[in-house]
């Protein structure tokens, strides 16, 4: 007769990590600092805001020598949040030797921004080393480099991209006349043109809701529909600004399988980025240009 399996009881750990869990999960327009109002037309207008959120996520105590990298980044872009904006450089670390190309963080940017079919924030690049038999691979996440010298910024002929105090450049999509110049000026391939297409178009089921959602970017809801931005628009990467505002990190840092992707303050110099910056392993794409990216290798 076999024995009855005893139920595995809860370990405080595990109540961390759900507790963490369900903070990541607060995202509520209020928590992002967007005050909803409405237009003649009935929809909603949000209005955006750089200050640090009221109510910032709820993360679980730290116990001795148990803190995960995720909680630390956390409580670290927390912290960042409470300085005035032109005080935070925002900067992203991604570990070469620990990417192992699963692509993860690229479909959870689709998911979390909303993106349409031709639109990826964040790529991953496969590139050959050596020459055979003697062959590897190395994979390359390429989110936008947030350059502090943009090309992208310079072309723009009606200021639609400008660079923020915090370092993010963003695209104002009212703004923004869909000339493209931005795309070919950008060295790294970046940015991308929303031509308004859908996944299921041409189907007989149509566009499905998933496709109709609002995107958050920016921190306002932003409806594809055809003459609304940003259908119309060139788009970017811009760091998820709207879960940064809300006090979280991320998408593609939070859903990284091999913890290869680190985010943060780089003018505090306590935090895990700032440090990870100053390591002999450290280089950034196409640096001889000038553009002085944000966003480093480890290789």
């Amino acid at each position: 007769m076999e024995k009855p399996k005893k139920k595995s009881q809860p370990t405080e750990r595990n109540e961390g990590r759900r507790e963490f869990l369900k903070g990541l999960g607060v995202a509520t327009a209020a928590a992002a600092g967007i005050a909803i109002t409405k237009t003649k037309e009935g929809q909603a207008a949000p209005e955006t805001s750089t200050a640090a959120p009221s109510t910032l996520p709820v993360l679980p105590a730290v116990h001795e020598g148990e803190e995960s990298i995720l909680l630390r980044m956390q409580r670290e872009l927390q912290r960042a949040l409470k300085k005035p904006l032109e005080d935070r450089r925002w900067v992203m670390v991604i570990d070469l030797q620990k990417c192992v190309g699963c692509s993860a963080c690229t479909v959870a940017c689709k998911a979390e921004n909303g993106l349409p079919p031709g639109v990826v924030y964040r790529p991953v690049l496969e590139e050959e080393i050596g020459e055979y038999p003697n062959v590897s691979r190395r994979f390359i996440p390429r989110p936008c480099m947030q350059c502090d010298n943009p090309p992208c910024v310079r072309v723009c002929p009606v200021n639609a991209t400008y660079k923020r105090p915090d370092g993010i450049v963003e695209i104002d999509y009212n703004q923004c006349i869909g000339c493209r110049y931005c795309i070919p000026a950008c060295p790294y391939g970046a940015r991308y043109f929303d031509f308004g297409e859908n996944y299921t178009d041409d189907t007989p089921g149509g566009p499905q809701p998933y496709e109709t959602s609002p995107s958050p970017e920016y921190g306002r809801s932003w409806m594809r529909k055809e003459g609304q931005s940003p259908v119309g628009n060139v788009r970017k990467c811009q760091f998820c600004l709207h879960r940064l505002n809300a006090g979280m990190l991320p998408a593609c840092v939070t859903t990284c399988i091999g913890g290869a992707t680190y985010f943060g303050d780089s003018n505090d110099a306590e935090s895990l980025a700032s440090k990870l910056i100053s390591s002999p392993r450290v280089m950034r794409l196409k640096e001889e240009l000038g553009t002085e990216p944000k966003v480093y290798y480890l290789v």
